[in-house]
């Protein structure tokens, strides 16, 4: 799938939403993330990916403000890529953002995660599921838009004596959950505890859940693991309908390659934290750094992996 470019260049570089600049993230000794640059363009899917222990999840956890990177930027974008000079002066004065009518600016590194998702406006999904199991699936959708609700009541006094605001944000609640149920194929389910959903179905109440909260970038882990291929399929279709009906922009990680190259824009390859390769999955894929990665050879043996690529594209050694 190709990107739509803007001065012969993709939309990462022309448009980004998100610009994550020389990340480093240490743990005692252990560097997790080695000095990371790259770009997710506006309404793009963008997949980081890499073999086990790459430091992918880390760099979700500095991305939705789970960790505090030890070095780096962070920097999101609503409406427009920031220019330069709006990145320098929220530097310089030391905030968290630059919100203006036709600009905001957000450093997500500065931010505790409750304002990543809440003002910033990110989303995420875990690898490991993180459903309220013992509530239905529409309670689940409910929680979602808590903040949203509270404010709404006046912190519960409009919500007991039910004023008119309190009930219209209500209803428009319920309407945005019923929406994401339809979307997601669990109309029939809402009244079931999350826990009886098969996992599939759970994988997608998930991503549901993540969109009732309106982000302008969604960030999923490994959506696509332990799904067949039927499901995996679906999933391919919802997160295609996510970005062309809300222009949700989307960053995932993922080992389903099926899943990465049939629907990813760009693709971002990490290995032990320090990024090996960048750009559209056609071009990642054939990267000899990449098939090296993967097949887990020695660095010094990168060179035999180009060689031998090069020979299965040239079986004659013509042009060779």
């Amino acid at each position: 799938m190709a990107t739509s470019p803007a001065n012969g260049l993709p939309r990462w570089e022309a448009d980004p939403i998100l610009i994550v600049e020389h990340l480093f993230m240490r743990f005692g000794g252990l560097i997790a993330v080695n000095d990371l640059s790259f770009k997710v363009g506006r309404g793009d899917i963008t997949a980081l990916i890499g073999p086990n222990g790459a430091g992918k999840t880390t760099v979700f956890n500095c991305i939705t403000g789970f960790y505090k990177p030890s070095e780096g930027r962070l920097i999101l974008a609503h409406g427009r890529a920031p220019t330069p000079g709006e990145i320098a002066e929220v530097t310089r004065i030391g905030e968290r953002s630059l919100v203006g009518r036709d600009a905001g600016v957000f450093l997500l590194e500065r931010m505790p995660d409750y304002l990543v998702s809440g003002g910033a406006k990110v989303a995420r999904t875990f690898q490991n599921i993180r459903l309220f199991t013992g509530m239905t699936v529409l309670e689940n959708l409910m929680v979602a838009q808590h903040n949203a609700l509270m404010a709404a009541s006046g912190y519960s006094l409009k919500g007991l004596f039910g004023l008119p605001g309190w009930t219209k944000a209500q209803k428009a609640a319920t309407a945005k959950a019923e929406y994401w149920l339809d979307k997601v194929g669990l109309t029939d389910r809402a009244d079931d505890p999350a826990g009886d959903l098969p996992y599939g179905a759970q994988r997608r109440l998930e991503i549901a859940r993540a969109m009732c909260s309106e982000p302008i970038l969604l960030c999923l882990d490994e959506p696509a693991a332990g799904l067949n291929p039927r499901e995996s399929l679906e999933l391919n279709t919802l997160l295609r309908a996510i970005r062309a009906e809300h222009g949700t922009s989307i960053l995932l990680i993922e080992h389903d390659m099926s899943v990465v190259m049939e629907i990813s824009d760009h693709v971002v390859v990490l290995d032990y934290g320090t990024k090996i390769s960048d750009g559209t999955p056609q071009a990642v894929k054939n990267d000899p750094r990449v098939i090296a990665a993967y097949l887990g050879v020695d660095e010094d043996a990168v060179e035999e992996v180009e060689a031998e690529l090069h020979l299965d594209t040239n079986p004659t050694g013509a042009g060779a």
